[in-house]
């Protein structure tokens, strides 16, 4: 991970979307070096959230490929969990999109939403809110847990 902390807000960008497909990977590791090593914050902000909407909508696209051989297969994605989320947000529409990023779940939700052909725009919408929302709340932690260090 040191080397996309080296490079900044593009290692921020690419850990953020890798973290948003199914590779267990943690953009909260990459983006806290870079956050602590002096980078701007917006930049960082930008970098992390467009990064792991990019990924959240391939799994997304890969959901409405449809092929549950392929989601099994490439995805490694358990088919039994992945048909008990269908069966929770079947009725709650697009906007559980918003959830995608919640870990051990999102790529879940993310693939079953394309896997059901919910409304990409609402999806799109609402993933990106939820993942905006995660990043802007791990920043601001960054940032207090920083600001006690330094005064301490």
């Amino acid at each position: 991970m040191d080397f996309l902390i080296e490079y900044g807000y593009v290692g921020v960008f690419v850990a953020s979307f890798l973290a948003a497909t199914i590779l267990p990977f943690s953009s909260e590791v990459v983006l806290t070096g870079v956050l602590v090593s002096g980078a701007s914050y917006w930049p960082c902000m930008i970098a992390a959230t467009i990064g792991n909407f990019l990924g959240g909508m391939t799994c997304y696209w890969l959901g409405m490929l449809g092929k549950m051989e392929w989601i099994k297969k490439y995805l490694r994605l358990d088919i039994n969990r992945l048909e008990r989320i269908r069966e929770r947000i079947k009725n709650k529409g697009s906007w559980i999109g918003f959830f995608v990023f919640l870990p051990g779940i999102g790529d879940f939700i993310a693939v079953t939403l394309g896997f059901m052909r919910a409304n990409i725009w609402i999806v799109a919408v609402s993933m990106f809110v939820g993942k905006a929302l995660r990043y802007w709340v791990w920043m601001e932690l960054v940032y207090k847990i920083r600001e006690i260090v330094v005064t301490v």
